[in-house]
């Protein structure tokens, strides 16, 4: 027997989709993750996004708690290929429920993780592609995100009238943030093991690595990474991908 060490296999960076919410604010009917953008649901449309960049070898879907085995069905409808493997575990009551069983479900040799919304459907690859190899460079937690077209005002809220203005912060210094966001495994795994909040729970990862004292940096984000919440940026979404069609055989 040779003494010769078996090399170590590489690391792998995976995505993990939380796609167990109903989506209300789109009105009643199927949950959003599976309304349609041109014929297509858009979790496919998200799945594929993620799938389009070849640092990401493993797409895991976290589905609704009683909906895994539609999800993986209507998936086997839209195959991606035999490059990326795509995996659909039952999800959570809450966001944060569902990314911590989607972490659960990664093999060991998963080094890096994207969590990706469901709902930002058309990402372009060269987001996720420098979001993974911001994670692959040393970041320990990395967001895109836009600079704010509009004026920000910190308000008091106030359930009846007018609610009074009380800052009005440099918009120069914000950033929308979309995702994917990108982790080091370890980094996240510590921040859904050590957070913990009542209610529906935290809706942002790179904020739960925050509070660790970890730093999150941002890259450049897109504008066609917008997320899909009212029938308005259905619309739009139709636009994007009609453009795409015409320019690029999309």
């Amino acid at each position: 027997m040779s003494d010769r060490a078996t090399p170590a296999a590489p690391a792998r960076t995976a995505a993990v989709i939380p796609a167990a919410g109903r989506g209300i604010r789109l009105g009643p009917g199927a949950p959003k993750a599976l309304r349609a953008l041109s014929g297509t649901p858009m979790l496919v449309h998200a799945v594929r996004a993620m799938a389009a960049s070849r640092a990401v070898s493993l797409v895991v879907v976290v589905a609704p708690p009683e909906g895994a085995a539609e999800v993986r069905s209507l998936l086997d409808e839209f195959p991606l290929g035999e490059r990326t493997e795509v995996l659909v575990v039952p999800g959570g009551a809450t966001r944060q429920e569902s990314v911590r069983l989607g972490l659960a479900a990664l093999p060991d040799d998963v080094t890096a993780v994207l969590v990706h919304d469901a709902a930002r459907p058309l990402v372009p690859v060269d987001t996720v592609d420098a979001v993974a190899a911001a994670v692959r460079d040393g970041a320990p937690a990395v967001v895109p995100a836009l600079p704010l077209a509009d004026t920000v005002k910190q308000v008091e809220p106030r359930e009846d009238g007018p609610e009074p203005v009380v800052a009005t912060p440099d918009r120069a210094l914000l950033r929308a943030v979309q995702t994917p966001q990108g982790f080091d495994r370890a980094t996240l795994q510590e921040a859904h093991d050590k957070t913990v909040f009542d209610g529906e729970g935290a809706t942002d990862d790179a904020g739960m690595v925050e509070r660790l004292g970890v730093e999150v940096v941002v890259v450049p984000g897109h504008e066609e990474a917008f997320k899909v919440t009212r029938p308005l940026d259905l619309v739009l979404a139709e636009a994007v991908l009609a453009r795409r069609r015409a320019n690029d055989g999309f």
